[in-house]
């Protein structure tokens, strides 16, 4: 899954549409998750010049509500989820130093089984994206976003259910990405 619906107010506008020179960042995310099965693409703001870009290679969700935050897209997206799924990967789109194979190492990691497994991507030891959560984790977590603040249902999940972090700093830079390149502001 791939949480694409931010405005990027910080950013100067959404970052799903951000080229820093390989194209946009949705469909660098998009290649991230390839070892994904199915891709579920959560859309907000320019959802539909994001959609026209995914099309094709994903589901789209839509979330109306993308100004509350990352936990409403979440929502939206872990709405769209098959029943049948063992796990759900979840990757947010600004994360253009993230790479395909921190995805893989983290497939890896759960197994051929990974109903049970909650993991995290660590970069250098602090965690960050994607994160896998096991089938047997998502009405807990569903619960929890319905319950929490905007943004801290999803990672209050996660660390009250013993999250294991799989450190990823050797194939990738996890930084999120708030600011364009060259401007001088603090996050």
């Amino acid at each position: 899954m791939l949480l694409a619906a931010g405005s990027g107010r910080r950013y100067g506008g959404p970052k799903a549409l951000a080229d820093t020179g390989s194209g946009p960042w949705v469909l660098h995310a998009l290649d991230v998750l390839a070892a994904c099965s199915t891709k579920i693409v959560v859309v907000g703001a320019a959802a539909d010049a994001v959609t026209a870009l995914v099309l094709g290679r994903s589901t789209i969700a839509v979330n109306p509500d993308h100004d509350a935050g990352m936990a409403s897209s979440l929502r939206v997206g872990l709405g769209a989820v098959p029943d049948d799924v063992d796990a759900v990967l979840v990757m947010l789109v600004d994360l253009p130093g993230v790479t395909a194979a921190v995805s893989e190492r983290l497939l890896a990691e759960a197994g051929p089984r990974p109903r049970g497994a909650l993991i995290r991507a660590a970069y250098g030891g602090l965690p960050g994206h994607p994160v896998l959560i096991g089938s047997d984790h998502l009405d807990a977590l569903r619960q929890s976003l319905a319950r929490s603040e905007p943004d801290a249902g999803g990672s209050r999940h996660l660390t009250a259910n013993g999250v294991r972090l799989i450190e990823c700093g050797d194939l990738a830079d996890g930084a999120d990405v708030d600011r364009p390149p060259g401007s001088d502001q603090d996050d």
